[in-house]
């Protein structure tokens, strides 16, 4: 029996109400925000354009790159830590925990790891800052209870811990999706290949090393890409915890943008920084595309 095969131009229909809905959310929005970048505005009256100026500003703005560098430690915290401690966990909960205490249990610590991922922002950003309190906080109270009373400290109040502190909060929020997708890719992996390891001897960080990373490259590629435009656009956890203080220690440009916009009143200087911060995260997803697609041309026989 033949079966008529469509053609391609059938489906069209069927992606035009998320195309248009792409086009009014995104592209439109998009293009407005870049259209006022180029003029001086305050909200209210009409812009004047002004050209490049304000990319020309932006260029000598020591807070503007002070936030980018803040902007680095949150990659570190929501994408090169997250990665790491996330390749270890599936691996110890698929290999080990999996195996010994059955699939059941696996999959509950699997949750319990990926809780924060579901929490909202502002639930989770309230709940750390009551428990890094200076005066009445659980962590304080929990370091005097022990006698470590020394090692108490303002945890986001003060400039040279807060960047941390924070960065540790997303740790926290940040490890469950690495979690997930690498068990995901764990799955696909073929066990003969651990067998055959085995059988050469290999332990477990050889097999790990030589058969399981080769494997889920894509998987790697897509999670660090994935973590890395978060951390880059990371906005409610600071505008929770330290509202990008004190004195500007965890300022970001998704929260600089903000303050600029709606504070300042700098509409068009804002509009910058935040076309500035989309155009680097579209290359960081070009690029993250592109490298996922060698990872998974290169696993094709």
């Amino acid at each position: 029996m033949n079966v008529p095969v469509r053609p391609r131009d059938s489906y069209a229909p069927f992606l035009l109400p998320g195309a248009l809905a792409f086009l009014a959310v995104v592209i439109v929005p998009f293009l407005m925000n870049t259209g006022v970048s180029f003029t001086d505005w305050q909200g209210v009256g009409s812009p004047h354009w002004s050209g490049l100026a304000n990319y020309r500003e932006l260029l000598h703005d020591s807070e503007f790159w002070a936030s980018f560098r803040h902007s680095l430690f949150m990659v570190v915290a929501m994408a090169a830590i997250p990665t790491a401690l996330g390749l270890v966990l599936a691996a110890a909960l698929f290999d080990y925990v999996g195996k010994h205490f059955g699939t059941r249990i696996a999959a509950v610590l699997r949750a319990c790891f990926y809780l924060p991922q579901v929490l909202p922002v502002a639930v989770a950003g309230i709940v750390w800052s009551w428990i890094l309190a200076p005066d009445n906080g659980s962590l304080n109270a929990l370091l005097k209870a022990v006698g470590l009373g020394s090692w108490q400290q303002d945890w986001l109040g003060d400039p040279d811990l807060a960047l941390y502190t924070v960065m540790g909060v997303l740790v926290w929020v940040q490890i469950g999706f690495p979690l997930v997708v690498f068990m995901a890719g764990l799955g696909r992996v073929d066990p003969q290949l651990y067998e055959a390891a085995e059988l050469d001897g290999a332990g477990w960080w050889r097999r790990f090393w030589h058969v399981t990373l080769p494997q889920i490259r894509p998987e790697v590629y897509v999670v660090l890409t994935w973590c890395t435009i978060a951390a880059l656009k990371v906005f409610g956890a600071v505008y929770v915890l330290t509202k990008g203080g004190p004195g500007g220690a965890t300022d970001v440009p998704s929260y600089f943008s903000f303050t600029t916009f709606f504070e300042k009143t700098q509409v068009g200087y804002g509009s910058a920084i935040s076309t500035v911060l989309t155009v680097l995260i579209l290359a960081l997803a070009v690029l993250g595309l592109k490298l996922q697609g060698r990872a998974e041309d290169g696993d094709t026989p």
